[in-house]
């Protein structure tokens, strides 16, 4: 009589049910809290090198500036509904990919807006950024902040910048539906501006917008029906100021323009990629860089507001300032080039609170609604709380993220220059930090820029659930530079804990090469991360390893792939009514790629299973 085997993995007793949820835009919602709150799948307890890893990639035609975008339940033509990943180059390209089938390699299209007579602009076309030396970007520069969709009319709208007959510079905001890639009805649209005021560059008392100077740095909003984006320099080549545009998302008409300094210098908004932020009535929020603080006789003025957080309200075609703060030392900050622009503002949801610091690296909470404008002391006392997060030179260039957890509402931040993941408590009930307590990770990023740039996931406040994702550069400092990267996992009740990075298993799971200021995005299980290698890496849950059962003699051999975890454990049960379950003590060998066991056959039906 030959022997019944029977193999089998068991995953788990039960099936989970998950609702897939989308990342629309950049830090996931427009307060830029940075967290997905419905992450179901991914948790602490799983989120590790044997259970957790890259699981595919997908090669693009150039680095990766912007953060991956993901839609659900898209109607792709002749293919159906699938979840996809939108991914946008510097070579001024969009691709749709599956944001979940491994083996897709294809996208379902791609858009170029390159051609014969069309080029994505370089760094080198920057003549005049860093005495003609510019190399903040090391090569070129068509599409680099983040696209935003708009779940109903099936859009995602991108700013892409082309050099076109060799000498002219043009910017375009492109809607494109994310079914096929076509442009949209009035799409795209030549990105121009004028502004009233006599500061640097003006001609007749009219500013006009530069299409190859001003630096589109920052991630398009999309703000009741008005797309936001706005603009800095390339390595402050002047003249240059700081431009915020709106235009109607249904005929893309331009209908809001702002400038941080009509009547001065500079003042970029570029907070290191992150989107304007606003709140349910239409308010934006950002921060602004070097650049004019009001006028020669009175630096409280709102005309100008370089080294500035703004509150700006749209009043028709304008953008009024309704409320801004500046820091008391902002000459030091000016003269230093250590400006405040350098991080988005957080909303801390629930409250009229904002959070961000700058180069100098302090952190400023702000009443949103009262910002405190300029103190008349000297120290930042017209502000709800201030602190420094490292003294030296260490600058916050990724912007700040938060998770309400089951024990508290926490921000995470990571400065630059060889410094941790720090986690701050926030006190509800005060609406302040609790300091100086912190909790801070036990690996610093190497010394340099930017720090760690965040991301989070949790299932709502639930224990267990909340993961701070934090990638940097490996070694040196990406400020630039091309480095090779890093992508790590926090446990976000206590940072101290990590759960995985990236370097565990290297030969898995390498990051390539660091895409600076772009966060990851995670969603429905998996990690959606940009590199500048020319590729998308896609984190997740490794795939679970299949049994092989084979007869050899009298000879029972069980096999299962190599590069699944080695923990798991071979179980044996002759009966799953009793559900007993009992370790196979014969020894593992490695064979030609396979863990394998050999074990004498029987003539009792066995079962067979890897537990880990």
């Amino acid at each position: 009589m030959k022997p019944l085997i029977l193999a089998f993995f068991l995953a788990c007793l039960f099936s989970t049910v998950r609702a897939d949820v989308a990342v629309l835009t950049q830090h996931n919602d427009l307060s830029r809290t940075g967290a997905n709150l419905q992450e179901t799948v991914l948790n602490t307890a799983n989120v590790n090198s044997n259970q957790f890893g890259l699981v595919f990639t997908r090669t693009v035609d150039d680095q990766i500036y912007a953060q991956p975008l993901v839609m659900t339940n898209v109607d792709i033509p002749a293919t159906g509904l699938h979840n996809v990943v939108y991914i946008a180059t510097v070579n001024d390209s969009v691709y749709a990919f599956d944001a979940d089938d491994a083996t897709a390699n294809t996208p379902y299209w791609h858009v170029s807006f390159t051609n014969a007579n069309a080029v994505a602009p370089r760094n080198t076309d920057m003549t005049g950024a860093c005495g003609g030396n510019y190399i903040d970007f090391s090569g070129n520069m068509g599409i680099v902040g983040t696209p935003v969709i708009d779940p109903a009319s099936q859009t995602i709208y991108v700013l892409a910048r082309t050099k076109e007959f060799g000498t002219n510079f043009v910017q375009r905001l492109h809607a494109l539906d994310l079914r096929t890639g076509a442009e949209q009805p009035n799409s795209p649209v030549v990105v121009t501006a004028t502004y009233q005021g006599d500061g640097e560059g003006s001609v007749s008392n009219v500013l006009t917008f530069d299409s190859q100077k001003q630096n589109q740095r920052s991630a398009l909003s999309l703000v009741n029906g008005i797309v936001y984006f706005a603009w800095a320099s390339h390595c402050d080549w002047r003249p240059y100021h700081g431009w915020l545009v709106g235009y109607d998302a249904t005929n893309l008409n331009q209908v809001a323009v702002y400038n941080a300094t009509p009547t001065g210098i500079e003042g970029g908004i570029w907070m290191a990629g992150q989107g304007v932020s606003a709140d349910a009535d239409g308010n934006l929020f950002l921060s602004v860089g070097n650049g004019t603080v009001g006028t020669p006789s009175d630096p409280r003025d709102p005309i100008n507001r370089g080294e500035s957080f703004l509150k700006l309200t749209r009043n028709g075609t304008n953008l009024d300032v309704v409320s801004w703060f500046t820091p008391y030392n902002y000459p030091t900050l000016e003269s230093g080039d250590i400006d405040l622009g350098s991080a988005g503002l957080l909303l801390i949801p629930g409250t009229t609170l904002a959070f961000s610091g700058g180069k100098q690296g302090v952190l400023y909470l702000v009443d949103r609604d009262n910002m405190g404008g300029l103190s008349y002391a000297n120290a930042d006392t017209n502000v709800v709380q201030s602190f420094q997060v490292m003294s030296g030179s260490h600058q916050i260039l990724g912007s700040p993220v938060w998770w309400d957890g089951p024990d508290g509402s926490y921000s995470y931040v990571w400065v630059s220059g060889s410094d941790f993941l720090r986690q701050y408590r926030f006190d509800r009930v005060a609406g302040k930090f609790l300091l100086p307590n912190f909790a801070k990770g036990l690996a610093a990023a190497p010394g340099g820029t930017p720090g760690g740039i965040l991301a989070l996931s949790a299932n709502g406040t639930n224990a267990g659930s909340g993961i701070v994702w934090a990638s940097h550069q490996l070694g040196g400092s990406a400020n630039q530079a091309v480095r090779p990267g890093m992508l790590r996992a926090y446990n976000a009740q206590n940072v101290t804990n990590e759960l995985w990075n990236s370097e565990q298993i290297s030969a898995r799971d390498s990051v390539g090469n660091f895409a600076k200021f772009c966060p990851s995005s995670v969603a429905n299980g998996k990690v959606y991360l940009a590199t500048f290698s020319n590729r998308l890496n896609v984190y997740g849950l490794l795939p679970r390893p299949s049994l092989t059962i084979g007869l050899s003699d009298s000879n029972v051999m069980v096999s299962w792939p190599t590069n699944n975890a080695s923990v798991y454990k071979l179980q044996t049960n002759t009966n799953l009514i009793s559900g007993i379950w009992l370790d196979v003590t014969n020894s593992v060998i490695i064979t030609n790629g396979w863990y394998q066991v050999i074990v004498p056959a029987t003539d009792t039906t066995v079962f067979y299973r890897l537990k880990l």
